[in-house]
Order: structure tokens, then sequence, then C-alpha cells
């Protein structure tokens, strides 16, 4: 430490601060021009809370209200809370800004809660300052979908009020900690499995002690009752007093994974080595090198070291191993479930993965305090940092953005929602049908359907975690000619359907269909007269038809701009849709849910 500048040895913290935006900077200064996670993120994640400002409904929790621009209406009750510090970035910040000032802020406090875990818990040793920021930094820049907020990242700060409880050390922060974690972090993906952690984890404390501390325990039910608060809209609209049936009521995940005990071995093996993708995908092989290497050190060496440290590793890792096989098996586990209690396919408890991350540094932590000598240290930790680093796709291709090195098919925010090219094509419709864009509905096919409503179109498809099922119910008859001909994707959509999209079995799965791909679509099943009872009046595909009016339609024109990664071909419902409102128009408006 003496060695270390004295700017780095009083404040390390903030020098790993100033290096974090450092490392941003390369993706904070593209804008729009950066890339951002497409897959669950950009085509799900950023248009609702875009849409519920732009409707005004973001503190909206009557049950009547809607978001008219979805589904023909999807209820504000099956959206995220108006409380959540996301939603209000979005309704502060033009949505690019707000996406990447969501990002930075949620690293940002993620280093801070885990330098303060580790210098409270983990390294508490003044010459410890240096390695704890060091490894406050590799943990804030793994990968996540902070569109989540702290679900993932920030997950240290609500472990450490409650340990400061458990202590006896609980001051006034700690209890705010846990009245605010709720407010910038998601129920349904890490608040329920945390609250559920840390009480387990009182458990076993009580267990162990024979001690009740009634500090920590007021603590997690602290933490519960301010999720309540946040969440109530949607617990209320689920729980208490149901305002639909959501379609996961029909979730069968055992009919998509892959069945039999070797490709749940498969599945336990990717989530113990490198995680899920929602909540921190990156390899674990640093922190197991590092394992390896104290191991060795204390079998040199034994008298040097205190007893104890195998088994405590070898239960952590036990436990780990568990929850990984647990959440590898868990849609083979839940299908003789689900033939008892159907509608407990809703829950997805296997989202425990949200706390391995956490528990995967908790476990290195014990192994850099043992490793030898400070090298060993800096050597494994600026591995890690780099691991980090290489495993996080936003960063690493906005670098190749950078070096003018873009990867094929992973399209910038403005290629991607291409809004010049999107207001082309709805001023066109609606000077052709005369009327605005909210008076008819729209379905993408080969493009997302957030794509669209970014633009101010209303859309038939949606990407979202929960609907009614009543819509998708509506909604299947559009596609059931292309599900009868590919058994993968009517899986997908009977058995999940979250992703409620216009299909065609010769795309596949493929969503996202580049202008330079050139797709033709031979042959085209398409319930025209459904979509017009829902309301529908164009499609717009990203894939040419061959045979338009085999499916009911008629071609309008093909739109494209320079900088859009789309080429659109539009087409109209050959039947002229009757009415000058969309009230009018047969199955329109809010559906009766």
């Amino acid at each position: 430490m003496n060695s270390l500048p004295p700017f780095v040895a009083r404040r390390p913290w903030l020098w790993a601060l100033l290096v974090l935006l450092l490392l941003w900077l390369p993706c904070l200064l593209r804008g729009a021009d950066s890339y951002v996670t497409l897959d669950d993120n950009l085509d799900a994640e950023v248009s609702v809370p875009v849409l519920l400002h732009r409707f005004g409904l973001a503190l909206d929790y009557r049950p009547e209200a809607t978001i008219p621009s979805i589904m023909n209406g999807l209820p504000r009750s099956a959206q995220r809370s108006g409380l959540n510090a996301t939603v209000g970035l979005f309704g502060l910040l033009p949505p690019v800004a707000a996406y990447w000032a969501n990002d930075v802020l949620v690293r940002l406090l993620a280093l801070l809660g885990m330098y303060l875990l580790l210098r409270r818990y983990g390294l508490p040793e003044p010459q410890e300052r240096l390695l704890a920021a060091s490894v406050a930094l590799a943990w804030a820049v793994l990968p996540a979908h902070n569109m989540y907020g702290l679900s993932a990242l920030g997950t240290p700060w609500p472990v450490l009020a409650v340990l400061n409880l458990r202590a006896g050390r609980g001051r006034w922060p700690d209890w705010l900690i846990l009245v605010l974690f709720p407010f910038w972090s998601m129920l349904v993906l890490a608040g329920f499995f945390v609250v559920a952690a840390l009480g387990l984890l009182l458990l076993l404390d009580v267990w162990r002690t024979r001690r009740l501390h009634w500090a920590a325990w007021a603590g997690v039910g602290v933490l519960t009752l301010s999720y309540v608060v946040v969440e109530w809209p949607l617990l209320s609209a689920t729980l208490l007093r149901p305002q639909y049936a959501p379609h996961r009521v029909e979730f069968r995940l055992a009919e998509l994974a892959p069945k039999g005990i070797g490709a749940g071995l498969r599945s336990a093996w990717q989530y113990f080595a490198w995680g899920q993708y929602h909540a921190s995908r990156f390899f674990r092989g640093v922190i197991l090198l590092t394992l390896a290497v104290a191991a060795w050190a204390r079998r040199r060496q034994p008298e040097t070291y205190a007893p104890g440290w195998g088994r405590v590793v070898s239960g952590w890792l036990l436990g780990l191993l568990a929850l990984a096989v647990f959440c590898g098996f868990y849609p083979q586990l839940m299908a003789p479930v689900q033939r008892v209690a159907p509608s407990l396919g809703a829950f997805n408890l296997s989202r425990f993965h949200f706390l391995t991350p956490l528990l995967w540094f908790g476990l290195w932590v014990l192994a850099l305090r043992e490793l030898p000598s400070g090298r060993w240290r800096t050597s494994l930790v600026g591995l890690q940092l780099l691991l980090g680093l290489a495993n996080n796709i936003e960063w690493g291709h906005n670098l190749r953005l950078w070096a003018g090195r873009p990867a094929a098919h992973e399209p910038t925010w403005r290629q991607y929602v291409a809004p010049e090219l999107l207001s082309r094509v709805r001023t066109a419709l609606e000077q052709r049908s005369g009327q605005p864009a909210s008076a008819w509905r729209v379905a993408t096919l080969g493009l997302p359907p957030s794509v669209a409503q970014l633009s101010g179109f209303y859309t038939l498809d949606s990407y979202q975690s929960t609907y009614p099922l009543s819509y998708k119910h509506q909604f299947r008859p559009l596609i059931a000619g292309e599900l009868a001909k590919s058994p993968e994707l009517r899986h997908y959509f009977d058995d999940w359907g979250s992703r409620c999209y216009l299909y065609a079995a010769e795309l596949g799965r493929n969503f996202r269909v580049a202008r330079q791909d050139s797709a033709v679509v031979q042959d085209w099943h398409f319930d025209a007269a459904a979509f017009r009872r829902l309301g529908g009046r164009y499609v717009l595909s990203a894939a040419r038809l061959a045979r338009p009016a085999g499916a009911g339609l008629r071609p309008v024109g093909y739109f494209t701009e320079p900088s859009a990664y789309w080429g659109l071909y539009i087409y109209e419902v050959r039947q002229p849709v009757s009415g000058m409102a969309m009230g009018n128009q047969p199955g329109a408006g809010n559906v009766d849910y």
C-alpha cells in the first residue's frame, strides 16, 4: 500500500468509481449509435416505460387503466410500478439517455454496495481496502440486464443491511437501504428470492446460535413490506383481486426444454459454470482457479493458516452445485407438479439464480484471503476484471463499433429502432387510411413489435412477461396455420407464448430479419379475417411475402432508410376495414378481460 499514490491509498473506492466511468465512456459517448443488448431487453423492456409516460400511465393504478397501443389495451397492472426508479428515469430523459443513465447508476451503486459489504465482512483489514475496491470494480463490470435495476448487481445492499442488523451494528442507513431497495429492483425477478434467502440465512443462524436476532428479522420484514407497497398494483391484480388470468398459467416449460437426465445435467453445468444471462452470465473459471491456488498454498504451508477453511469452501461449492442442479432440472421437475396444479407454472422458482453471482463472489473473497502474496491477488483480480469485461456484450460491441468492426446482425440502437424509417411508414399509412395510427392496428413479422411501438404504432403483437390469457387465445387464430407447420413454433407459443408474435415457419425463431438478408417467405398461412376482428389493418414485415394474396393481404409498398437495420414490406388486409374509428371495428378497443 505504501507504494501506491496517496489518492488511491486513501480512497480506493473513489478510484474504482472513476475507473468504472472511464471504462463505460465508449458506451456513453456513442449515444443513439451505441449498442445495447437486444434480446429480452431492447425488444421487450424499453418500450413499456416509454409508453407508460407517453400515455400518462406511470402512476395510474386504476383497475381499468390500460396501455392502449399494446395488444388492444394491455392492463396497466401487468407492468412495472411507477415507483420504480428505472421507470422514473424514462420519464425524465429521452429513451437512449435514460437507458445508459440507468445502466451506469446501477453499476456505480453496485460497486459501492459490494465495497461496503467487503470492508465490513469480507476484507475488513486496513491493508485490504484496495483489494476490496478492486473486487468491487470486477463485480460492477459484470454483464447483467440492468433494465431490471438493482435486481442482480445490487444484491450486496440488502445483504449488508441485514448483516449489520444481525450484528447489532444497525443504524438508520441500514433501514433506509431496506426501504429503498424495492424501488429499484423487481419483486418477481429478485425481490422474492432475496427475501427468501435472507429468511433462510436467519433461520440457519437461529439453529446454529440458538439466538433470535430480532432486528435482522425486522429488517427482512421492512424489505418485504416495502416490496408490497411498491408492487401493490401487481400483487392486487394477480393475487388478491385478480383482474384477469395471466397467460403464464399455461406455461409448460418442460415441453420447451430438452428432456432427460443428460439434458438436465448439461443445463445444470451451464448454470454452475456460467450462470443465467438475465442475472449475469460470466465464466466462473477465474474464481475456481483462485480456489485451486488457495488450496495449493494452504497445503504447502498448513501451519500458517487457520483450520476449517476447506469445510466452509466445500459446503459453499456444494450449495452452488445443488442450486445449479435445481435450476437445470427445474422444467422437468415442474412437469409432474403442473399435472396436479397447472397454475403453478406461472411462478418460476428457478430465479434463485439471481443470487448466484453474489454467492460466487463471496466464495472468491474467501479464496483471495488465503492467497500467499499480493502478486497472486493482483493477477487474479485483474484476470477476473478482464473476464467480466469480455463477457459483457454491450461493452464489447461498443468497442468494436469504435474500432470500425461492428458485429454482423448486432445493430445499434438507432439502426434497430429506426425512428426515421418507422416515422415515414406511419406517415404514409396515416395518409393512406385518412386516420391517425391510433385508429387502426398493425402487427409485425420478422422484427420485434417494440420497434413499431416506440414509433407510435398500435400493435396487436408484443413481447410481454405477463398479459391476459384471453388475449393469447384471441391472437392464436392469426398464426394457427404457421403453428400447424412447425411443432417447434407451436410449442414455443402454446407452452410459453410471451412472444405473442406473428410467426412464419420458414423463418423459425428468427425475429430479427435484416434488410441485407433479403428474406422471402414463400407460403405464409395467415388468418386475415381473425386479424380484422382484432382491429388489424396493416402487417409490417421485414421479409417479403411471395404470395401475399394467399394470406388475404395486398402489398402497399417497400420502405427503407440507409441508417435502418430493416427494410419493411407493408401489407394491408384485402377486405376494407369498415368504420372510421377504432371503436367501430369488431373486436377493437379494450378487451374484456
